[in-house]
């Protein structure tokens, strides 16, 4: 019971702290001036990964190395199978051309970098940490100089800029709520694993990615609501890079992670690549450039089989 509360109370400092972030780092890019698009696939896929982040690093450092590669791998399957599936179930999304020309293939190279990383020695290596986080920057190196001009938005009436001293306080309470809540979730979701005597790995790919994947889900059922469609896709795709390049990234640099339960590389690697690839199709058929409620239940069975199998 203790394990549950601890879960369930680091859930909300994580939701909490991310949502603070999310205001701190919108804020500041309006200051800055950066369209619609590019906020959605850098500051706020930061702002929502930081989640993920804290946790990964956490539990690398408290020696639970699938809970890190887990969290990451189910909540890149969660953003795509649960929480895009929820988003065009409440409304269909107009898909932009960067999706297929930009965003879609730098999500499958992240994801195929990272799975050819880890598949043959079964670990993500400090060298390899470096490659991927110097990618991540000359993706946002070319994100920032090409898509900047390339993507006009109006600034909606309701996105005001907020004074500095609030900004500087919602990055400060963000901070401290995602440290707080990292610190109970691991150790809610260790004691959980143990009492059901099942591996940290299926708890990192369920329970707790699951728990991390929350506040993409809340900001992009609020993008959604404003009608900031742009921001909701956007904000996904580049969440599962962040997630990849950042997150183990910056992991892996700190220290090195190893998979110790190998059924995250016979079948979790592969929900999550072949996830990735079903987007492509959704995408274009019947309607190019759409997402519709099909799509949505498609995904979402997807992602209930994936639950399914992983956990049976």
């Amino acid at each position: 019971m203790q394990d549950i509360i601890f879960i369930v109370l680091g859930l909300g400092l994580l939701i909490l702290g991310g949502n603070w972030l999310l205001k701190a780092a919108v804020a500041l890019s309006l200051k800055l001036d950066i369209p619609k698009i590019v906020i959605g696939m850098t500051v706020v896929s930061f702002a929502t990964s930081a989640p993920e982040l804290i946790v990964s690093i956490k539990a690398a450092l408290d020696g639970f190395p699938d809970l890190a590669l887990g969290n990451v791998v189910g909540s890149n399957i969660a953003n795509l199978g649960l929480v895009l599936a929820v988003t065009v179930l409440l409304g269909s999304i107009d898909v932009r051309k960067s999706f297929y020309t930009t965003d879609w293939p730098v999500m499958m190279a992240a994801s195929l970098l990272f799975v050819g990383f880890v598949y043959f020695d079964g670990q993500l290596q400090q060298y390899e940490g470096i490659i991927m986080v110097v990618l991540l920057f000359a993706f946002l190196v070319y994100l920032l100089r090409f898509q900047k001009t390339a993507v006009v938005d109006d600034m909606p009436d309701d996105d005001v800029p907020l004074p500095l001293y609030k900004t500087v306080l919602f990055l400060g309470l963000g901070g401290l709520g995602l440290w707080g809540g990292s610190e109970l979730l691991i150790d809610g979701a260790v004691g959980l694993a143990s009492a059901f005597g099942v591996s940290d790995r299926v708890i990192g790919v369920t329970v707790v990615s699951i728990g991390t994947s929350i506040p993409e889900l809340a900001a992009s059922i609020i993008a959604i609501i404003k009608k900031e469609k742009a921001i909701s896709l956007g904000n996904l795709i580049g969440s599962n890079i962040f997630n990849l390049l950042a997150v183990l990234g910056i992991t892996a640099i700190i220290t090195p992670i190893n998979v110790v339960d190998q059924g995250l590389l016979t079948n979790d690697i592969w929900w999550m690549l072949g996830i990735s690839v079903l987007i492509l199709p959704l995408v274009f058929i019947p309607k190019g450039l759409r997402l519709g409620w099909r799509d949505g239940l498609v995904l979402l069975g997807t992602y209930l089989a994936f639950v399914y199998f992983t956990v049976s």
